[in-house]
């Protein structure tokens, strides 16, 4: 009964800072790009202020 409710609440589910972070160090093509991704990351870019 409540599993159609669940997957509309998982489809509009807003993506943590750690699961934003990941996403965005996957998506780097070289190990150069991943350096500079774990800088940015570093430096909070995915943080809220």
């Amino acid at each position: 009964m409540f599993g159609p409710i669940k997957k509309v609440a998982r489809a509009f589910r807003v993506p943590s800072a750690e699961e934003r972070e990941m996403a965005y160090l996957n998506g780097s093509h070289d190990r150069f790009d991943l350096e500079y991704r774990q800088r940015q990351v570093d430096r909070g870019l995915f943080r809220q202020r």
